[in-house]
């Protein structure tokens, strides 16, 4: 049998902890100062540990104190999350789904009329962190994930690769006389950040795949997403290398134009993320599903 101090005990130590004072934890918890220095007091004596230091005008924490204040502050968090999660579980047709910025606003959006057509039970709700938390316990149900396909603990499905192009806007174009990709010289370079101080090496790769390796693209503008670079694109900026699925749109709508007839294969590609299969609900499913299908339609 746990022996532990009581959840009231520790819930106002956590708070003493966040305020470093006995008076405005009080206010906080509508208790009197009193009660909270004999809750604090009560559960120094029960672990035997001394756990705040008390000055004239504030408290500190003792290295005892801070410790158990950190572990409090996750269990308490973890509690929420599955309390949560618990209900949560009461709407079966919720989705969860975190996705790179620049595929939820160019690909997944564009096409959420039709998979409300296809699954109209579905409610989904995108988030588009940078990393997600689909490896710890949570919310999140699965993930679309740019990379190698590489995570341990996970199951990951190909989506897409990249298929590079470059491409402007029209209005960029104009009066501008374009014969070989070495003329490209003449724009300004839009790039897409891999790291704050690195760019991914899609200009070199297409250029090489061109037959130009030798163009300079040192010079121009940097993004950290590939969404910005192609905004920057249709502002008439300069040119930029982009996914051609993220682009189709544009291509579409006249508002981008690609140069010249090279397209290059990304080293990286879009994977549909998931715990393992065992545990896939209903409704994750038949999103993976859908995601195929349109995938699928795509490439046709």
């Amino acid at each position: 049998m746990r022996r532990l101090p009581g959840l009231s005990a520790l819930k106002v130590f956590e708070v003493v902890g966040q305020t470093r004072s006995f008076t405005r934890a009080a206010e906080r918890l509508n208790l009197t100062q009193s009660a909270v220095s004999k809750q604090i007091r009560n559960l120094e004596d029960d672990i035997r540990e001394p756990l705040v230091i008390r000055r004239h005008r504030h408290l500190e924490l003792t290295p005892a104190g801070a410790a158990l204040l950190e572990t409090i502050q996750q269990a308490f968090h973890d509690i929420e999350m599955s309390l949560r999660g618990i209900a949560e579980k009461q709407n079966l047709n919720r989705l969860r789904i975190n996705v790179p910025p620049t595929f939820a606003k160019r690909w997944l959006v564009p096409r959420l009329a039709g998979l409300k057509r296809s699954l109209p039970a579905l409610d989904i709700s995108i988030g588009t962190a940078l990393a997600d938390s689909l490896a710890e316990r949570g919310l999140l149900d699965c993930a679309i994930r740019f990379g190698d396909g590489e995570w341990p603990t996970l199951d990951a499905s190909r989506l897409m690769s990249e298929r590079h192009i470059v491409v402007a806007s029209p209005l960029l174009l104009e009066g501008k006389v374009l014969e070989t990709p070495g003329d490209l010289a003449q724009f300004t370079f839009l790039h897409v950040l891999a790291s704050p101080d690195q760019r991914y090496l899609t200009w070199r790769h297409w250029l090489d795949a061109a037959g130009f390796p030798e163009l300079d693209t040192d010079s121009g503008l940097e993004f950290d997403v590939l969404d910005l670079a192609i905004e920057a694109a249709r502002c008439g900026l300069g040119v930029t290398i982009a996914d051609r699925s993220m682009v189709r749109g544009d291509l579409a709508a006249g508002t981008l134009t690609q140069l010249f007839d090279v397209q290059v294969e990304g080293h990286e590609s879009y994977w549909f993320v998931t715990r393992p299969q065992a545990s896939l609900a209903p409704n994750i499913r038949a999103f993976r599903d859908w995601l195929f299908s349109e995938i699928d339609a795509e490439n046709r």
